[in-house]
């Protein structure tokens, strides 16, 4: 069996192993396949005797799939599998897996990492004082930003799925309330948590935290009219997909003062354009997507792949999307 890993620098950039994966048939790791210069040739070109292919983010669209005769098999190395030609795939018989799970305590952590950075600006203080600021300071001790004490405010969570609740829980142990908002209410509520409707969290919040997947209803659902809706001051953080705010709004409200501070690890669109307006946005902060890129998450992820194609090649295939 022949395995190509179209994309393999972003999960192991070399701190974690494949010999899982290599122990499963004859293969092959490419650091990075760049779909912008060559586009489908040079994912064609290294794939074109693969069994099976590994793949992060290098799309594999119906054109490429097609050319790709002996495939069987694309295992996505991430949750979102929007990259994969989902139905050419189902039509050719190429079963297609995701991993699900395997980034919620960490995501969990960077929302409360972000949120606290909002807060007490850790960063921003620490470099202040590195630059002399401190020993220069005619006061004993000085702040560059508003400090926010978290306990007895109100977070809203939108989507309440594992890593909605994950949060909740750190939330909760800072001595936030917690309201949660969820299309299915079937989900357990915590002793401090209880769910409402949109209008509700985007009225009441001090802090509005994004945990939803993106769907075509949800796209764009922090906008000039919703932000309109909330507090003064109001914190925005999202650690789940870009597109779920319109950015431009985002940026107007940061700079009149009507939402106090965000905090992103997406954007719409990824790596982050240089004319994006949050850049230029006050009181806005922004990483690369590394929500999910502790260690310890990759090796979970890892071991999660490899579990998926030892099942596909053992006839009972896990974590299918396209059955």
């Amino acid at each position: 069996m022949k395995i190509v890993v179209l994309d393999g620098y972003t999960l192991n950039p070399g701190d974690i192993s494949w010999e899982r994966i290599e122990r499963l048939g004859e293969t092959t790791i490419y650091d990075r396949t760049a779909y912008d210069l060559r586009g489908a040739d040079l994912i064609i070109d290294r794939a074109r005797d693969a069994d099976v292919i590994l793949t992060n983010k290098t799309p594999l669209s119906r054109e490429i799939l097609e050319n790709l005769p002996k495939l069987k098999y694309i295992g996505v190395l991430a949750t979102g599998y929007n990259i994969i030609d989902i139905e050419a795939a189902k039509e050719r018989g190429i079963v297609v897996t995701n991993i699900p799970n395997y980034g919620t305590t960490a995501v969990a952590q960077m929302t409360i990492a972000l949120l606290l950075e909002l807060c007490n600006r850790v960063g921003v203080h620490s470099d202040s004082v590195f630059k002399g600021e401190w020993s220069n300071n005619i006061d004993w001790c000085y702040w560059k930003f508003p400090l926010v004490e978290l306990d007895g405010k109100t977070m809203g969570i939108i989507g309440y799925g594992r890593i909605g609740q994950a949060t909740a829980r750190v939330a909760e142990a800072l001595g936030m309330k917690i309201m949660a908002y969820s299309p299915s209410k079937r989900k357990q509520a915590g002793n401090n948590v209880e769910f409402a409707d949109l209008d509700t969290i985007f009225r009441e919040a001090d802090v509005v935290s994004l945990h939803c997947p993106l769907t075509e209803s949800n796209r764009g659902m922090i906008n000039k009219e919703s932000i309109g809706k909330m507090k003064d001051g109001v914190m925005i953080i999202n650690t789940a997909r870009g597109p779920l705010i319109v950015e431009e709004d985002l940026a107007e409200a940061l700079n009149s003062g009507k939402v106090a501070g965000a905090a992103l690890d997406v954007v719409s669109v990824e790596p982050i354009e240089e004319d994006n307006p949050l850049l230029k946005a006050k009181n806005c902060i922004i990483t690369p997507h590394i929500a999910w890129a502790a260690k310890e998450t990759r090796a979970r992820l890892m071991n999660i792949a490899a579990d998926n194609l030892e099942k596909f090649i053992e006839g009972n295939p896990i974590n299918v999307v396209n059955r």
